[in-house]
């Protein structure tokens, strides 16, 4: 009997230290990355290493549009540490969903497709597409419709960014629409003659070509009409990106967001970066008004 009821202790405590475990893992899945984030004053952020949007300077630290402007945003709220974990464009989303980073501030444009997968803070920036070429635009390209009439023309672009999507919009089929992992190879690319045109955000466009080993080499189209849509040429929303399940978080950034830009701090940050009025994005175009079906 002894050995019976020992054994029945033994069991009934080891059921309640496995519920008590549980229990603490269920809590710890529970708390909301917002309440994480704020209760510990930091958050981890996936950036592609890419001027202006975000980068590493030489001295170790990282600059760009977008650390700056989460530097503005989120202090306020309490965040004071910023760790930033640097990877491929193709990457960025994959380790977003896998939670091992925080969000994406890579100025990626909100898109539907996107919208599918992830969820987006408000626009900051609004950017049109930017086209590199040879010194001298050799094939007087002007437009992406410039690039379909010539059957001998291909572009490049990044891998899962807007602009080669918007060229194939235009009329560019899709077998002359090469695909590169960074910015570096699109260039090269170009330089070596397999591309004609290197297609960008404009954002991309002016920093690439600040590039002293460039001078002389590649200049940006211009003029240059992108995707027309409307009887409008498409732009760009670039904004932060969260997971879906992280919403109260993206909400309580565009509180903050909103707030820095109505003082103007906002527009002093993308002044510095070469950015004018006309870049920063409309207040009446939010994520919910790209992403109307995928709004959440």
């Amino acid at each position: 009997m002894k050995g019976n009821e020992m054994l029945r202790r033994a069991v009934l405590i080891g059921s309640a230290a496995l519920a008590l475990v549980g229990t603490c893992v269920s809590a710890a899945y529970s708390q909301s990355i917002k309440d994480r984030v704020l209760s510990e004053g930091k958050i981890t952020i996936g950036i592609e290493n890419q001027a202006p949007w975000g980068f590493k300077a030489e001295d170790g630290t990282v600059a760009g549009v977008h650390p700056d402007m989460l530097k503005a945003v989120l202090e306020p709220l309490g965040v004071k540490q910023v760790d930033y974990v640097i990877m491929d464009w193709g990457a960025l989303i994959p380790n977003l969903i896998s939670r091992r980073i925080d969000a994406i501030a890579a100025g990626m444009a909100i898109t539907p497709v996107r919208c599918e997968q992830v969820i987006f803070s408000d626009p900051d920036l609004a950017i049109g597409d930017g086209v590199m070429v040879l010194a001298g635009n050799p094939h007087n390209i002007h437009s992406y419709e410039d690039i379909a009439k010539n059957p001998d023309l291909i572009i490049g672009g990044a891998r899962g960014s807007v602009n080669p999507e918007n060229a194939v919009k235009a009329g560019i089929p899709k077998e002359r629409v090469l695909l590169f992992d960074t910015v570096q190879g699109s260039v090269a690319a170009l330089l070596a003659g397999r591309i004609h045109a290197d297609t960008e955000s404009t954002a991309t466009v002016i920093n690439t070509l600040k590039d002293p080993a460039l001078k002389g080499k590649l200049e940006r189209a211009t003029p240059f009409k992108g995707l027309v849509e409307n009887g409008q040429e498409v732009k760009n929303y670039a904004a932060i990106v969260f997971r879906p399940e992280d919403a109260e978080l993206r909400n309580l950034y565009n509180e903050s967001l909103a707030k820095q830009k109505a003082e103007g701090t906002v527009k002093k940050i993308f002044a510095k970066y070469g950015f004018t009025d006309a870049e920063i994005a409309p207040a009446d175009v939010t994520a919910k008004s790209i992403c109307p079906d995928n709004y959440r």
